[in-house]
């Protein structure tokens, strides 16, 4: 990391055990743990290496057992939940393997659902919906619902509505696990445009190395701890 690099993301000392069977299952082992602004970060590692452990910790959805937690200038350990709340809904955008797309919305609508935790007024929230469509590629697509657009096309959706807030962080959790190869590609490809073209801090889990290759750095996790 260079000297002037401004961290976005700061773990020291987080340990995560969680009770099992009446004994202390520890996950996460005195974890230290920087991303940088605008880095392009890929978390590789085993299934139940605390992957998703440590994205639930960076996005306040939990808290450690041991260690500080500091994200995007916020110590979390000190944050109430309503004020988490509010953090996600300001810094954070969230992009999901399984894409979770209300099928009762159309492709507008489901972008716009983060802005409903914001005080953006809804005529804007409209508008910054379609934006984000716009951004993907998905323009003629605004009024179609998911069952109407293919997988790659549902996960570019999702990445709208991860962005549509505008947010500094998008934690991805493995975004191309349920996708053929043209279209992780090309879900790929745009998170690499959102990174490079945009500034956005992504940090992504992948089981995939041809995903991994897309990052400006690669981490792997393995039993708690980084390597």
């Amino acid at each position: 990391m260079s000297e002037d690099a401004k961290q976005i993301v700061f773990l020291r000392g987080v340990t995560k055990s969680f009770a099992k069977g009446g004994e202390a299952l520890t996950v996460l082992h005195g974890l230290d743990f920087e991303v940088e602004e605008g880095q392009f970060l890929a978390l590789m590692g085993p299934s139940g290496s605390g992957k998703s452990t440590l994205l639930n910790l960076i996005a306040g959805l939990d808290v450690p057992t041991a260690g500080r937690v500091e994200v995007a200038g916020h110590d979390l350990g000190a944050l109430g939940d309503g004020q988490l709340a509010k953090f996600r809904a300001n810094t954070l955008g969230f992009v999901f393997q399984s894409f979770n797309l209300l099928p009762v919305l159309t492709a507008a609508e489901n972008v716009a659902l983060p802005l409903l935790l914001t005080s953006v007024p809804r005529s804007e929230r409209k508008t910054r919906a379609h934006t984000a469509l716009k951004v993907v590629g998905l323009s003629d697509r605004v009024d179609h619902y998911p069952r109407q657009l293919s997988g790659g096309q549902e996960q570019r959706v999702s990445i709208a509505r991860a962005i549509v807030n505008d947010p500094q962080i998008i934690i991805a959790d493995e975004p191309t696990g349920e996708l053929d190869r043209a279209s992780a590609d090309a879900v790929l490809d745009l998170l690499q445009k959102l990174n490079e073209e945009l500034g956005k801090t992504i940090i992504m889990v992948t089981h995939d190395p041809r995903a991994a290759k897309r990052a400006s750095s690669v981490r792997e996790l393995d039993k708690g701890q980084l390597s």
